[in-house]
């Protein structure tokens, strides 16, 4: 019996009803309940999610009309159009249909697939993106909490977006995100929503910062990078937290950490690159996804951050942030 047990009942009400009973537990670090994305559940976000048995993956009849590919060519998941919605397949491990609001999921996976696959497809790859359907902000973003409040670092893949939250959450503070952030308003005021309550780290970025002692999920076998679950050595916030400040990450090309502001035009630039979108060709949800964007991006909270990228200076990174958030100096 795995981590979805359960959701594949005939009528599916188990799953959910089980989610939403995580949810009002509040964040867990363990990894024994179907659906735990319970902090998303929790804050407002209804995915009904459920598995149906394994099988393999048939031909499809389905438009395809866009595909994500790996660094070396090779199809990684492949987006479909169907009557209900969407399907995205990822060749040899799933199939997920996703209803058009974004409100329901199905998960079919082929047979052989473990059980931690499909919880990494799910919440990396899936539920950003039904989330987007639902109307939600999403951003490839990690943030961590500073003075009880959320700040964000923004980048592409390999920037340090992970390792700077756990830096943050294995040196006194808490994470919130470490990637698919969620920024709902509340009371005018754009919040971070906590994600799932774990960092995934690259083995070097584990050595250094967290040791043996953390808990891990289990393996995959496409990556070498671990899910470090949250508990005492990897300190997670599961309230919302008003978000404060938005760092976009650079190159590693600085000698010390350099801050620069960005004007409400260049933040929403990268706001627009780093941000989830299922469909790109539906008027109607892009247009108020790029206006959520154009709104928050009016917020003169949006700088530039480079710092070296050695696990050294890491603590002095951390201060520099520290400082830089709560106001303590001038920004460029």
């Amino acid at each position: 019996m795995g981590w979805f047990d359960g959701d594949h009942l005939a009528d599916g009400s188990a799953g959910l009803e089980r989610a939403k009973a995580a949810a009002g537990r509040g964040a867990d670090s363990g990894e024994g309940s179907a659906n735990r994305v319970g902090s998303r559940q929790a804050f407002g976000f209804a995915v009904d999610f459920r598995m149906a048995s394994a099988r393999p993956q048939a031909p499809l009849k389905a438009v395809l009309f866009r595909e994500w590919t790996l660094p070396d060519g090779t199809l990684w998941a492949g987006f479909y159009r169907t009557e209900a919605g969407y399907l995205l397949r990822f060749p040899g491990l799933a199939d997920f249909q996703l209803a058009q609001d974004g409100g329901r999921i199905r998960c079919r996976p082929v047979l052989g697939v473990a059980a931690a696959t499909v919880r990494h497809l799910y919440l990396n790859q899936v539920l950003p993106l039904a989330l987007c359907q639902q109307g939600k902000l999403v951003l490839h973003a990690s943030a961590v909490e500073i003075g009880g409040e959320a700040v964000a670092c923004v980048g592409v893949s390999g920037r340090g977006k992970s390792t700077l939250a756990a830096s943050f959450a294995t040196g006194g503070y808490r994470f919130l995100s470490d990637d698919g952030l969620v920024v709902e308003p509340v009371a005018g005021e754009p919040h971070v929503v906590p994600c799932h309550p774990s960092i995934r780290l690259w083995e070097d970025s584990q050595a250094a910062l967290v040791g043996a002692g953390a808990r891990r999920a289990p393996p995959l076998p496409f990556t070498s990078k671990a899910r470090l679950l949250a508990g005492a050595s990897v300190a997670f916030c599961g309230q919302p937290r008003r978000l404060r400040q938005v760092y976009f990450l650079g190159a590693g090309e600085q000698c010390a950490p350099a801050f620069e502001r960005m004007s409400p035009a260049e933040a929403l630039i990268e706001l627009v690159k780093h941000s989830f979108l299922l469909d790109l060709d539906e008027p109607a949800p892009l247009a108020a996804h790029f206006n959520a964007l154009a709104e928050l991006a009016r917020r003169p909270i949006f700088h530039r951050l480079d710092y070296p990228r050695r696990y050294a200076d890491l603590p002095e990174v951390r201060r520099a942030i520290v400082k830089h958030a709560c106001g303590e100096e001038g920004t460029a």
